[in-house]
Parts: C-alpha cells; structure tokens; sequence
C-alpha cells in the first residue's frame, strides 16, 4: 500500500480508500457494509446497481473506477471505488430502513 493509501474507520468498521489523480476514491462495499449493516455487501452493491438501473436508468458502475487495493486476504484485488461525488449519488441509492 502506498503512504497515502489508508483504511478509515467509521462506526467501528473499515472502509478502505486510495488517493488518485488529487482525490479519494472509497471501496463500494465498504461503505455499503456499514451503511445497511449488511452481512453480504458484495450482492447487496450488486441488487442496489441492478434495482437502480431499472428504477432510474442509471448503472452505478459507470461513475465507479476499479482499483487494485488490499483485500481481506491480504491479497491486491480489483475492487469498485467511487469519489466522494459518487459515493454520495451512490448513498441516495441505499433504501433507508
């Protein structure tokens, strides 16, 4: 991981991020971990792009970028990142409870 690369941690939990081109870009499935409380946020990120799509027309993925930051694993895997921007388009998105 590169210096400006850092893990936060919000409400206890992790969210990973990486520094490019002057700005964050947070792991997807971070943020929604924490927001839904979910046990599966991999499918929910999944379902919420599907549901959205259908909904609105607007495929999530697209104001997404992939970047290769350290998984659970302790492995570099391609993981969706979204900007602060997006990460807020994004959050609009989750169904509150």
């Amino acid at each position: 991981m590169e210096e400006q690369d850092k893990i936060i941690v919000f409400q206890e939990r992790q969210i990973r991020r990486i520094w490019h081109n002057e700005e964050w870009w947070f792991a997807v499935v971070d943020v929604i971990e924490v927001l839904t409380e979910s046990t599966k946020p991999r499918d929910y990120w999944y379902r919420l792009k599907e549901r959205e799509e259908k909904s609105s027309g607007v495929q999530l993925s697209t104001i997404c970028r992939q970047f290769k930051i350290v998984a659970q694993d302790g492995k570099m895997r391609e993981t969706e990142c979204a900007n602060t921007e997006a990460m807020f388009r994004i959050i609009q998105s989750i169904p509150s409870p």
